[in-house]
């Protein structure tokens, strides 16, 4: 999927909602346990309740590796059912020496056929350009992430104290790729980063985690991080797959996703 046909699908639904489909074994409705895949009928009524309202899908894939070779034919049954004009992205966090990360591409991007893949830019420049050289394919940087642990590393100054960890990454890696290409994650509980973030890199994608079960605002996020062609996909897993317990999980789903849906569409007023 372009950059222009990812615009084109947030204005058509008045959303740039991502559900993360971080679906764990122990915490679906347990009439579902019955089922010969129980993580894929999860999800597949987690899709139809939420796919008006979404624009892209988020597999976090820790989820489907605990479960072995069932949890990857879970997994390759729910590509297969999402919607082929919704964003996929393969939340795996991969990247290695070259000729490993060029596995790791053709595994997500060729097998799996994920738009998108989030990595980790640690490694360095070679460790991202095998996931860069696949056309209509994006690589999802990892920059300022929501989790307490990134207080550790990425917020630290670093050499003449002018920048932090996390944007001297995001101002090296936005030179590996385009903004075409290359989105970033930023979390929705790092907010008071944005502004900064925004200024490195002001036509990128953002990929927003934190909103929902986190706590992150979205009122921050959509004032501090959108541009002129909306740049930020928001994501949502807990708050949506787990919104209710009962059989009627997925009603409940999609009205969570509706109301997000909803208070995103007032942000796209504008555009």
């Amino acid at each position: 999927m372009t950059r222009l046909q990812l615009y084109d699908k947030i204005r058509d639904k008045e959303s740039f909602l991502c559900v993360g489909l971080d679906t764990d074994i122990a915490k679906i409705p347990k009439h579902l346990l019955k089922e010969d895949d129980p993580i894929f009928s999860f999800n597949k009524q987690i899709i139809d309740a939420t796919h008006q309202y979404a624009v892209a899908y988020k597999p976090n894939i820790a989820f489907y590796e605990a479960q072995g070779t069932k949890g990857w034919e879970s997994l390759e049954k729910t590509m297969d059912y999402i919607p082929d004009n919704i964003f996929k992205i393969a939340d795996a966090k991969r990247a290695d020496i070259g000729n490993t990360s060029a596995m790791y591409a053709k595994a997500f991007f060729e097998r799996m056929n994920f738009d998108a893949i989030t990595v980790s830019p640690y490694m360095g420049h070679d460790s991202i350009k095998p996931f860069l050289e696949f056309e209509r394919k994006w690589v999802i940087i990892l920059a300022a992430t929501s989790n307490s642990g990134s207080l550790d590393f990425q917020h630290l100054l670093v050499e003449d104290g002018s920048e932090s960890l996390h944007e001297r990454v995001i101002r090296k890696s936005s030179e590996w790729g385009n903004k075409n290409n290359t989105m970033f994650v930023v979390g929705a509980t790092r907010v008071e980063s944005l502004v900064n973030i925004r200024r490195l890199i002001p036509d990128h994608f953002l990929l927003i985690p934190g909103v929902g079960a986190q706590g992150g605002d979205l009122h921050s996020v959509c004032h501090y991080g959108m541009n002129s062609r909306c740049g930020l996909i928001v994501n949502a897993s807990r708050s949506i797959l787990y919104a209710d317990s009962s059989p009627n999980f997925a009603e409940a789903a999609g009205t969570e996703a509706k109301k997000l849906q909803v208070q995103l569409a007032q942000y796209l007023q504008n555009m």
